[in-house]
C-alpha cells in the first residue's frame, strides 16, 4: 500500500513539474518581447498570449501583470480617446494581479504606471488627479522594494514630460533616470519570467537629459 502511495506522489510530482515548465515555456517565450514591442501591432497579441496564459493559470499573477502591462503601453501610441479604454483594461487585469500577490513592488508600479497614462487623455485637467495617484504609487513601489529600479524610471518619465513650472523638468528628471539606472545594474529578477523591463527606456531618456 505504502508503494502505490508513493508511486501515486511520484506520478502527481511529475505531472506537476511538465505543467510547470508548459507554463514557463509559455511565458519565457512571450516576455522576451515585452521590452522591445512598441507599436500596437506588436503589444496587442502579445497581451492576447499573456491574457490566454493567464486563463489556464489562474493561480500565477505574472501572466495578469504582463497583460495589463501590454494594456498600458499601447496608451502611448493610441488616440486620446482610447486611452482609457485600455486604462480599464489594464486596471481589471492589474487587479486581478494584485488578489494574488498583494502588497508587490512590480504591481504597484504598474499602478502608477496606468494611473499616469490617463493624463494622457486631457493633461491640463487629469493632471491634478492622477499625478498625486502615480506618485504615491510609485513611492509605495519603491517602500516595498527598495531595489526595484523600475519606479524610478516611471518617475524620470513622469518628470521629463512635466514642465519645469510645474515641478518637472529634464534636471529632475536625469536624477531619477541616473537612480534607475544604478539600481537596474544590480538588480536581479527572481525568475526567469520576472519583470525585467525598463532599462533601454532609461538609457535612451536619460541621453535626452543632457
Amino acid at each position: 500500500m505504502k508503494k502505490i502511495v508513493l508511486l501515486a506522489l511520484a506520478s502527481l510530482s511529475l505531472s506537476a513539474m511538465a505543467q510547470n515548465k508548459k507554463y514557463i515555456d509559455a511565458m519565457e517565450k512571450n516576455v522576451a518581447g515585452v521590452d522591445t514591442s512598441r507599436t500596437i501591432e506588436q503589444l496587442q497579441p502579445l497581451e492576447n498570449n499573456f491574457e490566454r496564459i493567464a486563463n489556464a493559470e489562474k493561480k500565477e499573477w505574472l501572466p495578469y501583470y504582463y497583460a495589463a502591462y501590454c494594456n498600458v503601453n499601447i496608451t502611448y501610441v493610441a488616440k486620446s480617446d482610447e486611452i482609457d479604454t485600455y486604462c480599464d483594461k489594464a486596471d481589471a487585469l492589474v487587479h486581478k494581479a494584485d488578489s494574488l500577490n498583494p502588497d508587490n513592488s512590480e504591481i504597484t508600479a504598474l499602478k502608477a504606471q496606468i494611473a499616469a497614462a490617463r493624463i494622457g487623455v486631457n493633461p491640463m485637467v487629469r493632471g491634478r488627479k492622477y499625478g498625486p495617484e502615480a506618485a504615491q504609487l510609485r513611492a509605495k513601489s519603491k517602500q516595498l522594494d527598495p531595489t526595484n529600479p523600475r519606479p524610478w524610471m516611471l518617475e524620470g518619465m513622469s518628470l521629463f514630460y512635466t514642465p519645469s513650472a510645474f515641478g518637472g523638468g529634464k534636471d529632475k528628471a536625469k536624477v531619477s533616470y541616473t537612480k534607475a539606472l544604478e539600481l537596474y545594474a544590480t538588480f536581479k529578477p527572481a525568475s526567469s519570467i520576472h519583470p525585467r523591463w525598463g532599462k533601454g527606456t532609461t538609457e535612451y531618456f536619460l541621453k535626452q537629459c543632457d
